[in-house]
């Protein structure tokens, strides 16, 4: 559902499943901050991240937990400088991340004196100056959140994943992983690609990543894991967006914001 746009003020998207509450948080930014464009409204998390993508908003104010997509699973995949305020049910202790960082929650019920003060730390937030610190703060987050939420784990695997089997067509195929410049995962599969073809396999990213070498194999979006020994070079685009040129690959692979931080160095 997209709102009408005026050029000039700040922008947002809001996301919640519950449709009572998002109409009082939209009622209640309207009242105190009269300026911010409320641009979009997402009932789950896909939709979230399809307006937050095509409308690249200032701000987006996300229910943690929403069908489709999570709310972190919404801020891991963001490309562009969009702001992250979570709206949440979540207790004081998992909270505590929040509380030294330039993101900020909102509990449920949404309050007035509360929702002020995010206001205001917004509108500090994002003044030119302040907003190139913000990247690393979602990073660091996110990462707390993830893990706070994460099941316990299992039992490590025996030993690093060397070759995966992957499907192209009717055969299968013995890929090493040493020659996978990137893993990409969509709803059903995973798409496994080499400088020369894509292959399939159906193990999520999430697995993955517990049997790849997390030297060599990083994850720069919620839905891509890349190699970084075929990185080729880094670049911003007129979005602020940070790209990958793979070597053996001639797209570029978009990096969210909250692992920009893993391509400083380089």
């Amino acid at each position: 559902m997209s709102l009408p746009t005026s050029p000039a003020a700040p922008s947002a998207v809001l996301a919640d499943d519950e449709p009572h509450l998002l109409r009082v948080l939209q009622d209640r930014l309207r009242e105190l901050w009269p300026e911010l464009r409320i641009v979009g409204l997402a009932s789950n998390g896909v939709e979230a991240a399809e307006q937050i993508a095509s409308l690249q908003p200032d701000v987006a104010f996300l229910d943690i937990q929403m069908p489709g997509l999570s709310g972190l699973e919404v801020a891991q995949g963001i490309e562009g400088p969009t702001r992250v305020v979570f709206v949440t049910a979540y207790d004081q202790h998992a909270l505590e991340a929040f509380e030294h960082e330039a993101l900020d929650f909102v509990l449920k019920p949404v309050r007035a004196e509360r929702l002020q003060r995010t206001v205001e730390r917004l509108q500090r937030l994002l003044q030119p100056a302040a907003q190139a610190a913000s990247d690393d703060q979602l990073a660091r987050v996110l990462q707390r959140l993830m893990q706070a939420q994460a099941p316990a784990a299992s039992d490590p695997p025996p030993g690093l994943l060397r070759h995966v089997r992957a499907s192209q067509g009717t055969q299968i195929h013995l890929i090493p992983v040493d020659e996978v410049l990137y893993f990409q995962s969509d709803d059903k599969y995973t798409a496994v690609r080499t400088a020369g073809s894509e292959y399939l396999i159906r193990t999520p990213i999430t697995e993955l990543l517990q049997q790849l070498d997390a030297e060599q194999f990083w994850q720069v979006h919620r839905a891509t894991v890349i190699n970084v020994d075929f990185v080729q070079t880094t670049r911003r685009d007129d979005n602020g967006r940070l790209l990958l040129r793979m070597r053996g690959l001639e797209r570029e692979l978009a990096v969210s914001r909250a692992y920009v931080h893993l391509f400083k160095a380089m």
